[in-house]
């Protein structure tokens, strides 16, 4: 189970996810660049410099397997997204290290990159749970977990030492198995919703 899991393609409306490469580079970049995002002090964005290392160092750990997720509509790399901490013996799992240029953030592209990625997990892996890592502090992706239908664990109290010397401490979430139908159908909805006019 050393290669568990492997990676994967999948497709829906509005993204897509696929195995991180350097072909993603020029767009991420562009992504990166679009709301500074790599200034967020409570972030590990890469500054569009550091993407090349970035992808190369995701893609060198044998403890990740990490995807770029494809905007649709514009064919473009509009962040990245990572399965981490893999735990196969346990069937376990994170979903993390994921991140949106700013004008694609709050629209359905997040809801159904999770979508995607939870129902491999659930129903392809056959994961006991999938995790949710962030900062205690950052509110925007606590929320954005929340909804996801996620529960919180507890917090891993100065768990990390950020790029700029302070401590985090990091709220970890979680999906388990038998809360997947229901947080399926709930995503679901969700972007049924947003195509309804």
């Amino acid at each position: 189970m050393s290669d568990w899991p492997t990676l994967f393609s999948a497709k829906g409306t509005y993204v897509a996810v696929e195995p991180l490469s350097m072909d993603h580079h020029d767009d991420l970049v562009e992504a990166t660049s679009d709301g500074d995002l790599h200034k967020l002090w409570y972030t590990m964005v890469p500054t569009p410099d550091g993407m090349a290392d970035e992808i190369k160092r995701r893609m060198s750990l044998a403890n990740l397997r990490p995807f770029a997720i494809v905007e649709q509509a514009s064919g473009k790399a509009v962040g990245m997204t990572t399965y981490l901490n893999i735990d196969a013996p346990n069937r376990r799992l994170e979903i993390g290290s994921t991140w949106y240029r700013a004008s694609v953030q709050r629209s359905p592209l997040n809801t159904e990159c999770k979508l995607l990625l939870l129902r491999h997990a659930f129903e392809k892996l056959d994961c006991i749970a999938v995790e949710f890592r962030t900062h205690f502090l950052n509110h925007q992706s606590r929320r954005a977990i929340e909804r996801l239908g996620a529960k919180l664990d507890g917090v891993l109290r100065s768990h990390m030492v950020m790029a700029n010397g302070t401590l985090r401490d990091t709220a970890v979430y979680s999906i388990i198995a038998p809360e997947w139908p229901a947080v399926k159908a709930n995503l679901e909805w969700k972007l049924e919703s947003r195509a309804t006019p």
